[in-house]
């Protein structure tokens, strides 16, 4: 028995090793024939492996794992269709070479969607790695500096899905304009991107500092994309309201087109109308809160003078 381990071992197939003893008595047990016996420890070893495989894929993707589907709250978001997202969640995109733009303001879960999307890829055995597009940038310009340019740009077009988060929080700094589009442009047709952004298109031109550069970007990722846009509140918010007090922002604005370039865009006007009605309400309440304070130090003076 020590012998068979040995050799197990030595053909890396670990996990067979460590059920050998315990598979064998099972098959003494139960009477089982060598060929099932034999698929039993195959089936250990194969099982393992996958595991292994799993983690190591989810270790080296950058992605989180607390950034499920199952966590992300769609009630709050009622203009976006769960099913069109859950169509993205299978990964026929991926398989399609498509791409997945998320647009919308800050804290309405775009990043969240991203890395569900990711990690549903992971699953199902394919290479990620979630990036921030400031990190990109910088990783593709120290890239340059020790020699590996090359080589980081094929590791970026082997992986099946690319994620690049947070488009346009940060303009692309000078000479990193032509290396993302380098990226876009190897990718083209040639593996998935999923894109977060807080910008429309028509201000890419500002984000790249060059017009012509950003039309040949947004080319590129729409031409097989699906777009959505998220016009709904932030969760941030929400949250934070819900601890000062219970103030609500309403979600009224005009429902989500996923799929289509054409989407309507109503995102400035959903960020004004949220903007004005928390603002209102915010004012309203230190108002009152004034009112208290005033009253309460008039109220000393009133009763020295009537002394």
């Amino acid at each position: 028995m020590e012998a068979i381990k040995s050799r197990l071992k030595g053909l890396m197939l670990t996990t067979m090793a460590q059920n050998l003893e315990h598979r064998n008595q099972y098959a003494q047990e139960h009477k089982i024939t060598y060929l099932e016996f034999l698929e039993l420890l195959v089936e250990d070893q194969w099982a393992s492996r996958q595991d292994n495989a799993y983690r190591n894929r989810l270790r080296e993707s950058g992605l989180s794992e607390q950034k499920t589907l199952d966590r992300y709250d769609f009630s709050y978001q009622p203009a976006l269709d769960k099913r069109s997202i859950m169509e993205l969640a299978s990964g026929r995109f991926i398989d399609e070479r498509k791409n997945v733009i998320f647009m919308g303001k800050p804290g309405v879960g775009k990043t969240h969607l991203a890395n569900a999307l990711g990690y549903e890829a992971i699953k199902r055995g394919k290479k990620v790695w979630m990036v921030h597009a400031s990190e990109l940038t910088a990783r593709l310009f120290s890239s340059k500096a020790d020699g590996s340019y090359k080589s980081f740009l094929m590791r970026l077009i082997k992986l099946d899905l690319l994620i690049i988060d947070e488009l346009g929080f940060k303009r692309i700094p000078p000479g990193g304009q032509e290396d993302f589009f380098e990226v876009i442009r190897l990718r083209y047709e040639q593996g998935s991107l999923v894109v977060t952004t807080n910008r429309n298109f028509e201000d890419w031109a500002a984000l790249f500092g060059d017009a012509i550069l950003a039309s040949a970007i947004i080319d590129r990722l729409v031409h097989h994309a699906s777009i959505v846009k998220i016009t709904g509140s932030s969760y941030r918010i929400k949250d934070l309201l819900a601890e000062s007090g219970g103030l609500e922002v309403k979600n009224s604005w005009p429902k989500v087109r996923l799929g289509s370039t054409d989407s309507v865009d109503t995102e400035r006007l959903a960020a004004n109308e949220a903007s004005l009605s928390t603002g209102n309400s915010l004012i309203h309440k230190e108002k009152k809160q004034k009112k208290v304070v005033d009253n309460a130090l008039r109220s000393p003076q009133q009763n020295n003078n009537n002394h």
